[in-house]
């Protein structure tokens, strides 16, 4: 039963929450009530079995428990009084309510991306409240302290309830002053997902899948090419998941996946919406990376893969979005298509800069050149750098795997 009740709270306590802040009206308040909900759970469902509705039971629960903590507040507080009343002035229906919740998940994103919030804060908000992760797991993925990042969570609650700002996914027009932001949050959702930051799976499909849902709902609200090529490049990304994992979990790689069990309907899809928002006129980023993604979509096998092209796309990414991760990509592509070495001088150049020292996939890719160089002691080395610094069991395991493939080498014996 605590397995089936991890995984329930790993697949919908996002959305459990997210309904909690519309009903409860206040971000502290419906954490609270869902921890309260889930603990009670484990109380009640060893013995009375896990309820049809799983996700109705936790959020009535959670509102119920949050209104008994606010009563009980209010002997003390007269201050609280009104807050009891207004939560009991709440509709039954309005819990079930399965439109009013799917978009809740999107009311969440906006309330997170609202414009009196830092653009720092709005990230880790996002992650924290929509992804679930952390204040460790956040500041290890940005290399910022915790407390850092926990006081930001903290001053973006506290500006949301100063300027009393509305749960809502705001008028049409008003959408386009926040669309890059919520498309950023929106993806980096689905970046958690994709690839997780840490645990025991490569990928979180329920994340991938609500970041393309919630892509789609953006979509209908605004049509836009940067949203088309958002969801072009999740799709097409996440059509890759099923060939992403091998036996018990462990990551395989691009090159080494069975291409017939990518997901043909989301690549189809995939680039259909890419045609689309090339043909718009200006390319955004998303775009850029969808294009990217489109290449290896397209490559029956991996050594058809036009890495040239992949590298064009790179060139103008970068050129558009200068970034070390950008160069770190592009240095990879140039190495598939140019040689290893190529690729070498170019991440040892990002890392001779100081850039990308704590990013254990520099770390990664620089150990698989020295590996494909035949450099065996300098790869080993360089591995052990990555798995110093990798948080993701499956990661952990396949470079491990290379360690020891390396040190039973010939030339090391």
């Amino acid at each position: 039963m605590e397995s089936v009740i991890d995984e329930i709270y790993r697949t919908q306590s996002r959305r459990v929450l997210a309904t909690l802040i519309r009903l409860l009206g206040d971000f502290d308040r419906a954490e609270e009530a869902l921890h309260d909900a889930f603990a009670a759970a484990a109380r009640t469902w060893p013995d009375d079995g896990i309820p049809g509705n799983p996700f109705a039971w936790l959020v009535s629960t959670g509102r119920f428990k949050a209104i008994d903590t606010i009563r009980r507040r209010a002997r003390f507080d007269a201050a609280q009084q009104h807050i009891e009343d207004s939560l009991y002035t709440i509709d039954e229906t309005e819990i079930g309510d399965m439109e009013a919740i799917e978009d809740d998940m999107l009311r969440l994103v906006f309330t997170c991306c609202h414009p009196v919030i830092p653009a720092d804060a709005q990230t880790a908000m996002a992650l924290r409240e929509i992804c679930g992760l952390t204040t460790e797991e956040i500041a290890h993925a940005f290399l910022v302290p915790a407390p850092t990042v926990a006081q930001r969570i903290v001053r973006a609650k506290g500006r949301i309830r100063a300027a009393k700002i509305p749960y809502e996914v705001p008028g049409r027009e008003a959408l386009p002053e926040r669309l890059d932001r919520v498309l950023h949050v929106i993806y980096l959702v689905f970046n958690e997902g994709y690839s997780a930051s840490s645990g025991e799976d490569v990928v979180r499909a329920d994340l991938t899948a609500e970041a393309i849902r919630l892509a789609r709902l953006v979509l209908t609200l605004l049509p836009h090419p940067d949203v088309s090529g958002l969801l072009a490049l999740m799709l097409l990304q996440d059509s890759r998941r099923n060939a992403r994992r091998g036996e018990l979990g462990s990551l395989v790689l691009l090159a080494d996946q069975d291409r017939s069990l990518w997901d043909n309907a989301k690549i189809s899809e995939g680039l259909t919406l890419l045609a689309e928002a090339m043909r718009a006129g200006e390319i955004g980023t998303y775009t850029l990376q969808a294009a990217i993604a489109a290449e290896h979509a397209r490559a029956s096998a991996a050594e058809e893969t036009d890495w040239r092209r992949i590298v064009f796309y790179y060139d103008l990414l970068l050129a558009a979005q200068p970034s070390p991760i950008i160069e770190l990509n592009r240095a990879v592509a140039i190495a598939m298509a140019e040689g290893p070495a190529k690729g070498l001088e170019l991440i040892d150049a990002i890392l001779g800069r100081g850039e990308l020292q704590a990013y254990h996939l520099a770390h990664s890719a620089r150990a698989d050149f020295l590996r494909r160089l035949g450099r065996a002691e300098e790869a080993i080395a360089a591995y052990q750098k990555a798995l110093s610094l990798c948080r993701q069991e499956p990661e952990q395991a396949f470079l491990r795997k290379r360690i020891s493939e390396l040190a039973a080498t010939p030339e090391r014996q």
